[in-house]
């Protein structure tokens, strides 16, 4: 068998060129792989998480970690090296910190909408027709203008332990995070409004997906960043490369914002697009909350169901959502929960219960236990869940299905190394198939 070498370029191109049909393949192998980790035994599959080493994180220089992610399923044994920028850790004072409105003092590029995505646009012609304000207030719940982007690789060997793939890890661990957050999102009944926290490679694989998965269902998508330059760079690819031509042309309804808090009226901005959003990704390794929890936790912020991803952070130290969302989803009698089993109790989706226990910062600041999370391997295989929710005194697979498509629903990522494996071995078949890559005989 061949080393096939992947590239971030090569990756790159090869996402790029997937169809729908593509994606959710990829996306029902994945899922397949999860809910074996979930469920599974070590007589059963490989993908088993009794068969999953612990992941290690070791300090590297200039505020970066590097992250070792040992793997295995039925078919590859890897492991994923990868290193990343980390937001140091915030003094504790007691409290979370706030997110104040601050009045706009000079003018500065914050803030562009349009709702004709099928019009030519230019750099030049963005930037013309943009409105200009600013604030001076320096917002810690925004990740700042600096790459996130891991730096490393994802190394595949047979069962045997003989090695077939090389693969870079930036475009791939971007792509697996949100082929495994777009799960949920794909089964949700309602998905007009999207709310997208970042700009970097995770948020553009984030609506990249969401498009595919949903594009003819989705109307609006607001780009929310600290960084308005950052996030104008990611709307002038998506109006200019002919890579988003097929998604951008494919629903003439859909339109695109971005909110900075360079803008001077963000705040108001920021409630008013949390609260419309059906679905909001957060893709942002920020160390304070995103947004207030009053957006959604006050009795307005409770009339919809909305599906709520975040993804960007992987360390206690680190949250996107604010603990009081969580606590608010755990809540026993949470009148506006859709699940029956989670009026009674509550439960935060997550994608390994043991690694968010230990290291998701909204789980841990929410001081959420282990029977108020779930696994998004024993919820993708509905029939299957459905009849341990029975089992609890729920409604089945009417309940939860009902949950999943219109209910408040949180889903909590940290990160999984079978991810990298299942969608790594996946995308060297397709290369090899497509002719992506370098092919390496008698290695």
């Amino acid at each position: 068998m061949p080393l096939t070498v992947l590239s971030d370029s090569d990756i790159h191109s090869l996402l790029f060129s997937l169809t729908r049909d593509d994606v959710v393949g990829l996306q029902g192998n994945l899922a397949e792989a999860l809910h074996e980790y979930s469920t599974g035994t070590q007589e059963t599959t490989g993908c088993c998480s009794t068969n999953q080493p612990q992941r290690i994180s070791i300090p590297a220089t200039n505020n970066q970690t590097t992250l070792f992610m040992p793997a295995s399923n039925s078919t590859s044994r890897g492991i994923k090296i990868a290193t990343l920028a980390t937001a140091s850790e915030p003094t504790r004072t007691g409290s979370l910190p706030s997110i104040r409105s601050t009045p706009s003092t000079t003018s500065s590029a914050s803030s562009y909408s349009t709702s004709n995505p099928n019009t030519p646009m230019t750099p030049d012609s963005q930037l013309s027709s943009l409105s200009l304000a600013t604030s001076n207030a320096t917002d810690p719940s925004v990740t700042s203008s600096q790459s996130t982007s891991p730096i490393g690789s994802l190394t595949l060997l047979t069962a045997s332990g003989k090695p077939y793939g090389f693969l870079a890890a930036s475009e791939l661990t971007a792509f697996r995070t949100a082929l495994a957050a777009t799960m949920i999102f794909n089964r949700r009944t309602s998905v007009h409004t999207i709310a997208v926290f970042g700009a970097g490679a995770q948020a553009l694989w984030h609506i990249r997906l969401a498009l595919i998965l949903r594009g003819h269902d989705i109307h609006h998508v607001h780009i929310i960043n600290r960084n308005f330059e950052r996030a104008r760079q990611l709307m002038t690819s998506i109006y200019t490369s002919k890579e988003w031509d097929g998604l951008r042309n494919a629903n003439n309804k859909l339109d695109f914002s971005i909110v900075s808090n360079e803008y001077g009226e963000y705040n108001r901005l920021l409630k008013e697009h949390v609260r419309k959003a059906d679905a909001i990704f957060c893709c942002t390794p920020s160390t304070a909350p995103l947004f207030p929890a009053e957006h959604l936790t006050s009795t307005e912020g409770r009339r919809k169901g909305r599906y709520i991803s975040a993804i960007g952070s992987y360390r206690h130290h680190m949250i996107e959502l604010h603990p009081d969302i969580l606590r608010q989803a755990v809540a026993p009698d949470h009148k506006h929960h859709h699940h029956r089993q989670a009026e009674k109790s509550g439960v935060v989706v997550v994608d390994s219960l043991e690694v968010c226990m230990k290291e998701a910062g909204e789980v841990k600041q929410a001081g959420l236990t282990p029977e108020q999370l779930v696994e998004i391997g024993e919820l993708v295989m509905v029939k299957k869940a459905s009849l341990k929710e029975i089992e609890k005194g729920g409604e089945g697979e009417v309940g939860l299905t009902r949950w999943l498509q219109a209910g408040n629903v949180i889903y909590k990522s940290v990160g999984l190394g079978l991810m990298d494996i299942c969608v790594g071995e996946d995308l060297v078949m397709l290369a090899r198939e497509r002719g992506f890559g370098t092919s390496v005989e008698g290695f």
